[in-house]
């Protein structure tokens, strides 16, 4: 089933918090919202959720509308799993006990207790819990609480669930592992998933699809790999991944290319649909995208290079804009020092223009 959002906008007092939303999260779909602090993000999910009621516009999966048009349905009653990012976990009651949790909802009562039973088992074995079901939380590391958050979440076999920065309490070699789990989970259950966070490389690593998110509005929503590659904004470059900017006015159109003046030269650039001469426009340029070389068109001085092992990190000056690279693999490549003079080189295509 999928989820509908129409026209969400959340307000609290004079803070517009959610601004006129429209999505459709596919059934079985990996979205990450990923934005700055404060952007609307754990809003949303608290109004998908049903913790929060949204000021206007519907949510409905297929045919069943969760809110609008007067209703609230509770909690308790959605399609829904949680998983927060504080594991939410009563100190005073065991894993097993936490997994049955859920099995006591009304939404279960079908269910008999064998069948309640075989679910908690499975959900207690499939996040490896089994050694731990009698043990409380405070006899658990945090990678173990967030598994029993798990598979609490799953055991009722939620159409989708919902995770609000599920891994920021953990440290860094914890936030791996704990990102192999939850690939698991999806494959395991089928189920969508909602997850907020603000960590790019979690977004990038577990999603199908990333809902960039500025001020209430969703600024682009598209795979990791165009939201990467083909942001629509400086804003988007600049907030998933690291991007440098260059201005530049296209001067003529030839071969497929637009030829734009940036500073006193001029460089190729791969045309885009509606580019025409005379027009300003940004290149948006990964560090990964150039490169150095001793002689070409766009002059540079190299102001930082430092060896980080598996890259060379350059920072250089383009007339008065400041450039980051990324020169991965450098042992058999030339170092350029602080202080040389050199050249910026990129392919026509390997950038992207707005």
């Amino acid at each position: 089933m999928s989820l509908y959002l129409e026209h969400i906008t959340q307000r609290f007092g004079q803070t517009l918090a959610l601004n006129d939303i429209d999505l459709e999260i596919r059934n079985g779909e990996f979205l990450a919202i990923l934005g700055p602090s404060g952007c609307g993000k754990t809003t949303l999910l608290r109004a998908i959720g049903g913790f929060a009621k949204p000021t206007e516009g519907k949510i409905r999966m297929d045919d069943v509308i969760y809110s609008g048009n007067g209703k609230m349905v509770p909690v308790e009653q959605r399609d829904l799993g949680m998983v927060f990012q504080s594991f939410a976990l009563w100190p005073n009651m065991t894993v097993r006990q936490h997994v049955e949790f859920p099995m006591k909802s009304p939404k279960q009562k079908h269910l008999t207790e064998a069948q309640k039973k075989e679910a908690v088992d499975a959900a207690i074995e499939n996040m490896g819990l089994k050694p731990y079901e009698d043990r409380y939380p405070g006899e658990l590391s945090g990678g173990q609480r967030q598994r029993v958050s798990l598979a609490r979440a799953i055991v009722g076999k939620p159409s989708i669930l919902l995770m609000d920065e599920p891994l920021s309490a953990l440290d860094a070699e914890l936030k791996i592992s704990m990102r192999r789990v939850i690939q698991d989970v999806h494959r395991m259950t089928g189920a969508t998933i909602i997850y907020v966070t603000h960590d790019q490389s979690e977004a990038m690593a577990l999603s199908d699809s990333i809902i960039i998110m500025n001020k209430g509005v969703v600024a682009q929503i598209g795979s990791p790999q165009e939201i990467y590659y083909h942001p629509n904004s400086e804003f988007v470059a600049d907030f998933i991944g690291e991007a440098n900017f260059l201005k530049g006015k296209c001067v003529t159109l030839e071969d497929g290319c637009g030829v734009l003046q940036l500073e006193d030269t001029q460089v190729r650039v791969a045309a885009t649909e509606n580019m025409a001469v005379g027009e300003d426009y940004t290149i948006v340029l990964r560090p990964e995208s150039a490169g150095l070389v001793p002689e070409g068109n766009l002059k540079c001085r190299v102001v930082l290079s430092c060896f980080m092992g598996a890259y060379q990190n350059y920072h250089v000056m383009v007339g008065d804009t400041l450039v980051k690279l990324t020169d991965y693999n450098p042992k058999n490549h030339r170092i350029y020092q602080v202080g040389e003079t050199c050249a910026l080189t990129f392919e026509p295509d390997g950038v992207h223009v707005l």
